[in-house]
């Protein structure tokens, strides 16, 4: 099951402290709740993480790589994820960008990319890792308002 996403937040922070703020990832992954155990590798570079979560009948532990494969310092990040949790018999691969965009008013913070579940947890079905993705995407958003304004 794959999915695109795609949202945007106004906030009153300048470019660069929205930057700061969004690249600290032991920050960020606290505002998500089914991200635990970040690990920093290589800044800017690649992550550890554990994504836990329970989804229907599934709990789910999964470890994630994470890099960063594209970077334009202060405006735009790309990066991948992926895990597997062997237990559940399921993968998950994320591709997202995070961009900002100076505004008038502060800035911009766009969010886009797809996730790709696959295995036993994709039998539940779309509209449940919809509502769990919606869901993961709602706590960044805001968190990142609530630290940003």
């Amino acid at each position: 099951m794959r999915q695109e996403f795609s949202r945007t937040l106004e906030v009153a922070a300048p470019r660069q402290k929205a930057w700061e703020t969004v690249v600290d990832v032991g920050r960020v992954a606290g505002w998500i709740s089914i991200v635990g155990g970040v690990q920093e590798l290589s800044p800017l570079d690649r992550y550890g993480a554990v994504l836990e979560d329970w989804l229907g009948p599934f709990k789910l532990r999964a470890d994630l790589e994470i890099r960063v494969v594209e970077l334009d310092e202060g405006r735009r990040l790309r990066a991948t994820a992926s895990g597997e949790d062997r237990q559940v018999g399921s993968r998950i691969a994320v591709d997202a960008t995070l961009a900002l965009e100076e505004r008038e008013r502060g800035t911009a913070i766009g969010v886009s990319g797809a996730y790709e579940v696959t295995g036993r947890v994709a039998a539940l079905g779309a509209g449940s890792i919809r509502k769990k993705a919606e869901s993961v995407l709602e706590d960044f958003f805001s968190h990142a308002e609530a630290a940003l304004g």
